[in-house]
């Protein structure tokens, strides 16, 4: 196995865990019957792929194994939209359209918006 396979089997692992408990804890906090967890997992994967990326393009050049791990493998193993997707279904499923599509629209601009937001950060304090 390669190095670069390597860092994004060790990054998808680790961004999986990080997910479980990330969404187990805002699970307990938030006792809404609309998926906030993964929706904010998704967000914050989001902002953190755009901060990155932007880092990557201004003023950091880690080796590519590096680069993986955090992106390929964390962060692809930490946002999911297999559940997403699921929690879409079932919102639709318990008879609840309108929090299924607000949800996937919810979803979508916000997680988009956070990766703009996540680029403009770094950009901010490179520039």
């Amino acid at each position: 196995m390669s190095g670069t396979i390597a860092a994004i089997a060790a990054g998808g692992a680790t961004g999986a865990v990080a997910r479980h408990y990330m969404n187990s804890a805002i699970t307990l906090l938030v006792k809404v019957p609309f998926p906030v967890a993964i929706l904010s997992v998704n967000i914050l994967g989001c902002f953190v792929m755009g901060m990155l990326v932007a880092a990557f393009g201004a003023f950091w050049s880690p080796p590519q194994a590096l680069r993986a791990f955090l992106t390929v493998g964390f962060l692809g193993g930490f946002t999911t939209f297999s559940a997403f997707s699921l929690d879409t279904m079932t919102l639709w499923s318990r008879g609840d359209p309108v929090g299924a599509i607000v949800y996937v629209f919810a979803s979508m601009g916000l997680s988009i918006a956070a990766v703009f937001a996540g680029s403009a950060l770094i950009w901010k304090f490179v520039s």
